[in-house]
């Protein structure tokens, strides 16, 4: 079938590239499998369907950056241990680069980001820099420390309920926003490292809870960020494909409203989309809408202007 729209895919390499879209296909998730299917039906969106103009910014990014996409082949064989340890080499060598390009990882379940957290630790911990704050778009708090608890086949500490943990671990200050299931110990573990963790919980009732923008923002306190979106932290009406929907997320337009405050008032370093699963839903609503939000990511990156 004929493209509908030029690919916003326009690298062939991600040599001298500004924007690396790394697929990293791997899912042990607790919840409906899936997830290793992600990144190559985004990736396919972001070929074939997403418009090249941006209005948000009113810019066209592929017109003056080069954007590649690449893999990691044959993550999903992997066991957890070895897939965290190939993504932090892989996401340590694409940024060791000069060009150092932005990252957009695309997966998979949201284990596959404590590579990408294990590799910006060490790179900040090599240059003397402070670690960004990681902004969470979620559902859950995934502070468990492990999955031992609920699973017969548990993946361990590199579980996707575990990547927070993990990066609380490495000493990343963490605001959280969209949270709406979690466990008791995993709000235990927010009370005891309280000077870590700003969270903005999601009322499970009324709709018109969302906080105010300057609120999120004053929470960061670092002038880097490193955005981590887990699907299922937006409303299932707009990302039903994911393998643990919770209701009452965030809405289209306060995710894209939240998008142009942070872009606009932290320097965002990196990011990744995960827990887009296919299979789970009839229609591509959920790898589109992440497409879209990863090309809005861009042009928010890189863009010139905003619309008011």
């Amino acid at each position: 079938m004929k493209q509908s729209v030029p690919s916003i895919i326009n690298a062939s390499s991600v040599n001298n590239a500004h924007v690396v879209c790394l697929g990293l296909s791997f899912d042990r998730s607790s919840g409906l499998a899936g997830a290793e299917q992600g990144p190559e039906a985004i990736r396919h969106i972001l070929d074939t369907q997403i418009e090249l103009y941006e209005p948000i910014t009113g810019t066209t990014p592929v017109d003056h950056l080069q954007i590649a996409y690449t893999q990691l082949r044959n993550l999903h064989h992997c066991t957890a241990e070895l897939m965290v340890g190939r993504v932090n080499t892989r996401y340590r060598e694409l940024t060791s680069t000069v060009n150092r390009p932005f990252i957009v990882g695309l997966g998979g379940d949201h284990s596959v980001s404590i590579g990408i957290f294990k590799s910006i630790a060490s790179r900040c911990d090599k240059e003397d820099k402070p670690l960004p704050t990681i902004v969470q778009i979620d559902a859950h708090f995934d502070l468990r420390e492990s999955d031992q608890d609920f699973r017969s086949d548990p993946v361990g500490k590199y579980a996707h309920c575990s990547v927070m943990r993990r990066a609380a671990e490495l000493g990343f200050p963490i605001v959280s926003l969209g949270i709406r299931s979690f466990s008791r110990e995993e709000l235990a573990y927010v009370d005891a490292h309280k000077q870590q963790f700003s969270v903005f919980h999601w009322n499970r009732v009324r709709h018109d809870h969302e906080p105010p923008l300057a609120n999120i923002l004053h929470a960061i306190k670092t002038e880097e960020a490193y955005l981590t979106i887990d699907v299922d932290g937006i409303d299932p009406s707009h990302m039903p494909a994911t393998g643990t929907p919770v209701q009452n997320g965030l809405s289209w337009a306060y995710t894209l409203e939240f998008l142009i405050a942070l872009f606009r008032h932290r320097t965002v370093i990196g990011m990744d989309i995960v827990e887009v699963a296919p299979p789970l839903a009839p229609t591509n609503l959920t790898a589109y809408g992440a497409a879209q939000l990863a090309y809005t990511c861009i042009a928010l990156k890189f863009g010139q202007k905003l619309v008011q």
